[in-house]
């Protein structure tokens, strides 16, 4: 599939089969990329304030526990969409920022909450 593919492009093919160069849907590695309970609303909250802290992260996302948060995290910053950066600090002091990667999915979100806004009262 071409990366560069137009959304008009996309429309006219999304009949058919598309596939990546692996031969896979390329909508399936997005998908489990992203699935869980925290992960978008980890990179929503990086959105609107970044870097932040693992203690102010938690604190948004009431009532995620630590494990839950730093497993998050660790498969966010595995797939490349979050930074940790950790300054060696007393006492340690960890920031979470997105990658470029985590940015380029805004419009996305963006195409999403329009969605929302239109279908869900």
């Amino acid at each position: 599939m071409n990366p560069k593919m137009s959304y008009q492009e996309f429309q006219q093919k999304v009949g058919s089969i598309i596939l990546t160069e692996q031969g896979n849907c390329p909508v399936t590695p997005v998908i489990q990329m992203l699935q869980g309970k925290w992960k978008l609303q980890i990179i929503y909250e990086l959105c609107i304030q970044s870097p932040m802290r693992f203690g102010e992260l938690k604190k948004m996302l009431k009532p995620i526990t630590n494990t839950m948060l730093t497993n998050a995290l660790r498969e966010l910053e595995g797939d490349e969409l979050v930074c940790r950066v950790q300054y060696n600090e007393i006492p340690p002091r960890v920031e979470y920022s997105l990658t470029e990667k985590g940015r380029d999915l805004l419009p996305v979100f963006y195409a999403i909450s329009q969605w929302g806004m239109k279908y869900i009262p």
